[in-house]
C-alpha cells in the first residue's frame, strides 16, 4: 500500500473535520514531496495458458474474437459492459462481443469490477498505483482516480489480492488492443453487501458525470452443469439482467446459489447502471460446449452493454413538461388506482398546468417487483392529458387481458411509469427508425399493435427484432412488416415514472 493512500485512509478514519477536497489536496502534495508512487508493475502471469504469450498470436486471436461478433449498437452513450475472463478459447469468442461494442469509443479510464478468486476479504480492494503488464504493453493504473475510492469504508489498497489472480488480466489484452493509451483501475471484489454494493455503485455513477469512465464487469456464469442444465440457468440470470433486477440476484447470493462468479460486481454494474438512468442490451450468451464442444461439464459466458439515451433532455424539452408536471401526473394516477381499487371511486381532479390540460396519448404502466402488471394507453388524443392518466391508469389496472385485475393489497408493491406520447409519423423507410429512440405502429388489414420506445432497451432488441415482435404484438407472422400493404408509424415519448421522479 503506497504511502498517499495510507495518509487518505488516515485522514478519513482519524480526522473527520478534515473536508474531502482537503484530504485530496494534502494527499496530492505529499506524493509531490515524498515520490510516493511506486511506479511499479505487475507483470501478467496467464500468458500462455488463458491466452497466447506471443503477441501476434494475441493480436490475430482478438482481431478473430472482434470481427466474428456482430453487434447492433443501442443509441446512447455507453456506460459499461460485461465480459467473460475465461480462456481465450472458450470465452474469447464472447468477450469479442463486448469489446466490439466500445472499439471506437474514447474513454480516458476503465474501472474493472471482478471478484477475487483466491483472497478472502472484507470489503474491495483496488490496486493503487503503477502498471499493469500485456504482452501488447504497459496500462497504467489511474491513481489519482483510485485514490478517491479511500474516501468508502470499506475500501483497502491490497496489491497481493492481485497476484494469481486471472480475473483482472483476462480482460487487459483485449483493452490494451483496442485502447492502447486508456488507464485502468482494478477493483476486486471480497465479502460486500447489498448497502455496500449500493455505496460503491452511486460512487461510480458520480465519478462518470464528471470524468470520463468506463466501467467492465469481468464475469461467468454457471459452472459445470451439463450444457442444457446450464442453459437453463444462466438464461435465467441473463434475463433478471437484462431486466436490471439486482434483488433476485442478490438473492441468490443469500441462497449460496452460483449462478456468476462475478455476481457482486454484477449486482454493482446493475445498480450504477440504474443510478445513470441507464438500460442493459444483452449482446451475446454461449457456454463451453458452444465454443469447444464438450457437453457433459460447462461454464456460461455472456456479454452484455449498458447504455443510456442522450437524447431524453430533448424530448422533454419538445414536450414541455416540467418535473412537477411529471410528478402530478404520477400523483393522479397513484391516487386513482388507490381511490378505485380501494373504494370503486373515481376521483375527480384539477390542475392549473396548460401542457396537462392539452389533448394527447398517454400509457400507462404498471409494474410489480419489476414485472410489468399491467400497460394499456390511450392513442386517440381526444381527452385532456390529466384526466386521460386517470382513466388509463384504472384501464391498466382492471383491462389488461394479459394479467388478472390488480388488487387494492398489491398497490403498495406496483410502480407506476407514465408514458407520454408525440404524434404519429408515417415511415417510409425502415432506416428512419432508431432502437431507443422511437415507438412504433403497425397497421396491416383489421390488425394493428403498438410497442412504446422504452420496450426494445428492456429486452436487448435490436431493429430487426424489434419490428418481428412489433408483428407480433398485432397477431401478425414475423415478417410481415415486409409487405406493401403493412402501413407503420414512429412516435417518441417522454417517459416518466415513481422510481425516477417520487423517490
Amino acid at each position: 500500500m503506497t504511502i498517499v493512500l495510507m495518509l487518505s485512509k488516515l485522514i478519513h478514519n482519524i480526522i473527520p473535520f478534515f473536508n474531502r477536497m482537503t484530504c485530496v489536496v494534502l494527499c496530492l502534495c505529499l506524493l509531490l514531496v515524498s515520490g510516493a508512487f511506486s511506479q511499479g508493475v505487475k507483470d501478467y502471469e496467464f500468458a500462455g495458458s488463458f491466452y497466447p504469450k506471443n503477441k501476434d498470436k494475441l493480436s490475430s486471436m482478438i482481431n478473430g474474437f472482434i470481427s466474428d461478433a456482430k453487434v447492433i449498437l443501442p443509441e446512447g452513450d455507453i456506460l459499461g459492459i460485461v465480459c467473460p475472463h475465461a480462456g481465450y478459447i472458450y470465452s474469447g469468442p464472447v468477450a469479442g462481443y463486448s469489446y466490439r461494442a466500445i472499439r471506437n469509443y474514447k474513454v480516458k479510464t476503465i474501472i474493472i469490477l471482478a471478484p477475487s478468486h483466491h483472497y478472502y476479504f472484507k470489503g474491495i480492494s483496488i490496486y493503487p498505483d503503477g502498471f499493469f503488464n500485456t504482452p501488447f504493453g504497459k496500462l497504467r493504473v489511474d491513481s489519482n482516480l483510485a485514490l478517491r475510492f479511500g474516501q468508502l469504508s470499506f475500501v483497502s489498497f491490497e496489491s497481493k489480492f492481485f497476484y494469481g489472480e486471472h480475473s483482472i488480466e483476462v480482460e487487459l489484452p483485449f483493452i490494451k488492443k483496442i485502447m492502447p493509451d486508456v488507464s485502468i483501475i482494478p477493483v476486486l471484489f471480497g465479502d460486500v453487501n447489498l448497502s455496500q454494493m449500493k455505496t460503491l455503485a452511486k460512487f461510480i455513477a458520480e465519478l462518470y458525470k464528471n470524468n470520463r469512465i468506463l466501467v467492465i464487469v469481468s464475469t461467468d456464469m454457471s459452472h459445470y452443469h451439463s450444457y442444457f442444465e446450464a442453459r437453463t440457468i444462466d438464461l435465467e440470470t441473463v434475463s433478471h439482467v437484462r431486466k436490471k433486477d439486482y434483488s433476485w440476484l442478490w438473492d441468490s447470493v443469500k441462497k449460496n446459489e452460483m449462478h456468476a462468479c462475478g455476481i457482486l460486481p454484477l449486482i454493482t454494474f446493475i445498480l450504477y447502471t440504474d443510478d445513470l438512468g441507464g438500460s442493459i442490451k444483452i449482446l451475446k450468451y454461449a457456454n463451453s460446449g458452444d465454443t469447444q464442444g464438450y457437453k457433459k461439464k460447462v461454464v456460461g459466458y455472456m456479454s452484455a452493454i449498458a447504455y443510456r439515451i442522450r437524447n431524453l433532455s430533448k424530448k422533454e424539452d419538445k414536450m414541455g413538461f416540467t418535473d412537477d408536471d411529471k410528478r402530478a401526473l404520477l400523483n393522479i394516477a397513484r391516487r386513482t388506482l388507490e381511490a378505485y381499487l380501494g373504494q370503486k371511486k373515481v376521483p375527480e381532479f384539477e390542475t392549473a398546468s396548460d401542457s396537462l390540460k392539452e389533448k394527447r396519448m398517454v400509457f400507462v404502466t404498471l409494474k410489480e417487483k419489476g414485472q410489468l402488471r399491467g400497460c394499456i394507453g390511450r392513442i386517440v388524443p381526444d381527452t385532456p392529458l390529466y384526466k386521460a392518466v386517470s382513466e388509463v391508469a384504472i384501464d391498466s389496472a382492471i383491462h389488461d387481458p394479459r394479467f388478472p385485475a390488480v388488487r387494492f393489497d398489491e398497490l403498495g408493491d406496483i410502480e407506476i411509469e407514465i408514458s407520454v406520447m408525440t404524434p404519429f409519423e408515417k415511415v417510409n423507410n425502415l432506416d428512419e427508425i432508431k432502437v431507443g429512440r422511437d415507438g412504433l405502429l403497425i397497421k396491416k388489414g383489421f390488425h394493428s399493435g403498438l410497442l412504446l420506445p422504452q420496450v426494445p432497451g428492456e429486452f436487448g432488441w435490436d431493429k430487426k427484432t424489434y419490428l418481428e415482435n412489433l408483428c407480433r404484438k398485432a397477431g401478425l407472422y414475423n415478417d410481415a412488416y415486409k409487405e406493401e400493404d403493412a402501413v407503420i408509424y414512429r412516435f417518441s415519448a417522454d417517459v416518466f415514472s415513481e422510481k425516477e421522479l417520487l423517490k
